[in-house]
């Protein structure tokens, strides 16, 4: 019986035309944007923002780095290569919803548009070299990133979903009007923080490079209104698992919530203590990681709430 359902499950999902190798490639996909992320807060962390102080070549004359740029020119050189890794699976995505594109148009344009916004991504890391990198501008390339790691999140579920539909359905009850808005309300608030968290980064310590300018604000200043959509995205979230408790929500939309808590208070544990001790590099990266996740969180809590079940 167990097998039989089994072999249902696989023609249905083979039937939708979304392959497991695609829900697979948004999966890949999801991991390259983060680790991008991760990779560009190294460069900035170890002073490598101006390793390669040109763009598009590195160096004047050079695609690649010279000797004389150092470790900070292959740091800042190997960030520069992983955008082709994104280019790649972008492609690779495409290619295995292609021929589901009218059946799932959401998916196929979820897809089209990581493809399309890598460029844009690149273009923003060159005016970041040669702005010197301005804050806003760094912040700018930051924020773009963390748009493409929402947009990989939506391209997970659809695939996920599409590819592997339940033979049971979704489980439990429908969602609330109140759960959908404060669905909405999360992702709001969670972009809001990583915003405000990207002029805190502008007015600290960290520049990329010793000559880069900075935010002229106070950082206390700056950290204090940093946290206030924070504290207002604890409370959001503390409401909505109250409520998809209360109103037996989906099963789906419980453990994104539940998903949410554990980022945000991971999260907090890491910003609260780096702030206490100094910014260490350590500590400020594994935060710059946290605030993709938290995008992540958001975005998966707020697709679970309002969209999900329409994978199309």
């Amino acid at each position: 019986m167990k097998d039989t359902l089994s072999m249902a499950t696989s023609a249905t999902a083979a039937s939708t035309g979304i392959s497991r190798t695609a829900h697979r490639l948004a999966i890949a996909s999801l991991v390259s944007q983060i680790g991008i992320i991760v990779t560009g807060g190294a460069v900035r962390l170890t002073a490598s923002g101006l390793g390669c102080d040109n763009w598009p070549n590195c160096m004047p004359g050079t695609m690649t780095p010279v000797p004389e740029s150092g470790i900070h020119g292959l740091i800042e050189f190997g960030n520069r290569l992983l955008t082709f890794v994104l280019v790649a699976i972008a492609i690779a995505t495409i290619a295995s919803v292609w021929k589901a594109r009218r059946q799932f148009p959401r998916i196929f344009w979820l897809s089209l548009g990581l493809l399309a916004i890598i460029p844009v991504q690149a273009v923003i890391g060159g005016i970041t070299v040669w702005t010197k990198l301005n804050p806003w501008v760094v912040s700018l390339h930051f924020l773009a990133s963390a748009a493409l790691v929402c947009m990989a999140t939506l391209l997970v579920n659809r695939t996920g979903l599409a590819s592997n539909p339940q033979p049971g359905g979704i489980t439990g009850g429908p969602v609330a009007p109140t759960l959908r808005t404060l669905g909405w309300a999360i992702w709001a608030l969670s972009a809001a923080a990583v915003v405000l968290g990207t002029i805190v980064t502008g007015t600290g310590p960290h520049a990329g490079d010793p000559q880069a300018p900075r935010h002229d604000f106070n950082p206390d200043l700056v950290t204090r209104i940093h946290v206030v959509p924070v504290y207002l995205l604890v409370a959001a979230v503390a409401v909505a698992i109250f409520l998809a408790i209360r109103t037996n929500a989906p099963a789906h939309l419980r453990h994104g919530l539940w998903w949410m808590v554990g980022v945000l208070v991971l999260q907090a544990a890491i910003g609260y203590t780096q702030h206490f001790t100094g910014l260490p590099v350590p500590l400020v990266l594994a935060h710059m990681l946290g605030s993709a996740l938290l995008m992540v969180a958001a975005t998966n809590v707020w697709d679970r709430s309002t969209g999900l079940v329409q994978a199309k």
